[in-house]
């Protein structure tokens, strides 16, 4: 299993995962310092299936929202847009709309992060409608993914140990395919049940990181884990017998793409026993760049117009060019460092509808 493409794919159908519910009387169960709330959700579904959001395996999230921040999470304007759709279905009034929505609208993503609770019995009835469809008796099985829009290891987790739940009933089944992306070393508390999962099923982890340099991961992910602690949990999986890699998504162009910026970060995962690394460019969308731009203005300004005008003009993807030569460049470090050379942009995870040198690469 594979799941490089993964988190280019989520587009705004992960509104499935939003519910238009009223917001405001919801429990609050905890909140940070720092002005992040969580409230509680009961959610009629946790899984959602191929249909609900156009990409080619099944995704589960047992948060909305994520305490990490990142700057240029794609994921930042689902949440926003669920926002604005419950006021506008009349579910917030305006008060409760600008306190959930925050000042500019990508706040809402690090600020309100629902907590769905009691989740074990909306995964019950869904693992039923999954065994009916997505294990075909003549074909591959359909790939449940964890952690596609939000980190299923945010701190969070470790008061309401709710991704372990999920994987303590999925640990029970068999022949799954079952991926899980995260930035955090919490995964390693979970080692016991991953291996159980494993023994049974076909399992991958893809611990998240972009770069080993911590103060680039300081300015574009405010309060992700640092390099060397990410690393550290990448070998507890692996030495533990987990299968086990590196994502590293996004690619920042001008920032992260030089090759010894990549192939340092290979070789770290090499020596974290990482089975595998894959690699992808940065999706910058609409709703997105209103966060991540004037983190470019501040720490690297001479970037800025560079990527008004690759990603102007309503794109969202990286320039064809551009993506096709960090493509070549990931597979000669794959290559180089040992890891199974693979295509980032044909596997089985492509969306079911359309989507719209030795320095850095051209922009």
């Amino acid at each position: 299993m594979t799941i490089k493409s993964t988190l280019r794919s989520e587009q705004l159908t992960l509104l499935s995962d939003y519910p238009a519910i009223r917001l405001s009387a919801l429990p609050v169960l905890d909140q940070r310092l720092r002005g992040t709330t969580f409230v509680g959700l009961a959610p009629r579904s946790i899984l959602n299936s191929p249909q609900q959001t156009g990409v080619d395996f099944w995704s589960l999230n047992p948060y909305i929202g994520c305490e990490f921040g990142c700057t240029y999470c794609y994921a930042r304007y689902a949440h926003r847009y669920a926002v604005e759709r419950a006021r506008d279905a009349g579910k917030l009034s305006e008060a409760e709309f600008h306190d959930f929505r925050g000042p500019h609208g990508w706040e809402a993503f690090e600020r309100r992060i629902f907590v769905k609770e009691r989740l074990l019995g909306a995964l019950e009835a869904d693992l039923g409608r999954y065994m009916r469809t997505a294990r075909p008796p003549d074909g591959p099985t359909a790939p449940i993914v964890i952690g596609t829009a939000t980190d299923p290891y945010q701190p969070a987790e470790r008061r309401f140990r709710l991704t372990r739940q999920v994987l303590e009933r999925l640990a029970r089944c068999e022949g799954l395919n079952v991926g899980i992306i995260t930035k955090s070393p919490l995964i390693a508390r979970d080692v016991d049940v991953l291996r159980q999962l494993q023994e049974r099923s076909d399992l991958e982890v893809y611990i998240s990181l972009i770069t080993l340099d911590a103060r680039v991961i300081r300015q574009v992910e405010p309060r992700s884990p640092l390099p060397a602690v990410r690393l550290r949990a990448l070998a507890r999986l692996t030495a533990a017998g987990i299968n086990a890699g590196l994502i590293v998504a996004p690619v920042l162009p001008g920032i992260t793409d030089d090759r010894p910026h990549l192939e340092a970060l290979f070789r770290a995962a090499r020596e974290a026993g990482a089975r595998f690394v894959h690699a992808g460019p940065l999706r910058l969308y609409a709703a997105v760049r209103d966060r991540f731009l004037p983190v470019l203005e501040a720490h690297f300004p001479d970037l800025v117009d560079r990527y008004r005008r690759a990603y102007g003009g309503g794109r969202s993807n990286a320039p064809r060019d551009y993506a096709r030569a960090l493509a070549a460049r990931v597979k000669r470090l794959q290559a180089r460092c040992g890891f199974p050379v693979n295509d980032g942009m044909i596997d089985r995870y492509r969306p079911r509808r359309p989507r719209g040198g030795q320095g850095e690469l051209g922009l």
